[in-house]
């Protein structure tokens, strides 16, 4: 039964009528999912899917767009000025993450500088701190990049 799951899931997008999914019960407890309603057994509905509209007009060789999602109305709002000081706030803290890293690098690369020609078991973790610290650099630099 367990192994049934995943096929009706892999064959949900092959089917275009069949746009719902039930969870359906029987009296002896075994679940059964579906995108067929019974009487016989207590179905619950799993998911819905609206068909798409059919493309019109010049649009209609270029790929459909995905319908938006409705915001439900008693979902927390933020004002345009209030999410401005927050995207001010977010690049502010990159920007101190990224002075802080960039400053631990250096470090970091005196200190291997400083190790010279010790055994190699001994500058390894150095290079590996130095590594992490760059990498840090990087991803922010990209997540700063990222920001409008």
């Amino acid at each position: 039964m367990k192994s049934l799951l995943p096929c009706l899931f892999l064959l949900l997008p092959l089917t275009a009528a069949a746009n719902t999914l039930y969870k359906c019960t029987d009296e002896s407890g075994v679940v059964l999912y579906t995108n067929q309603k019974t009487t016989k057994k207590a179905c619950t509905v799993l998911s819905y899917q609206s068909m798409p509209a059919a493309p019109t007009g010049a649009a209609a060789g270029s790929k459909p767009r995905p319908t938006a999602m409705a915001t439900p109305a008693d979902f927390p709002r933020v004002s345009g000025s209030e999410q401005k000081a927050r995207d001010s706030d977010r690049r502010a803290i990159l920007d101190r993450e990224l002075a802080t890293e960039l400053q631990h690098a250096d470090k970091a690369r005196k200190a291997l500088q400083d190790a010279g020609n010790q055994a190699p078991d001994r500058l390894q973790p150095l290079r590996d701190t130095l590594a992490l610290h760059e990498r840090n650099v990087e991803s922010l630099k990209k997540e700063l990049g990222n920001l409008r």
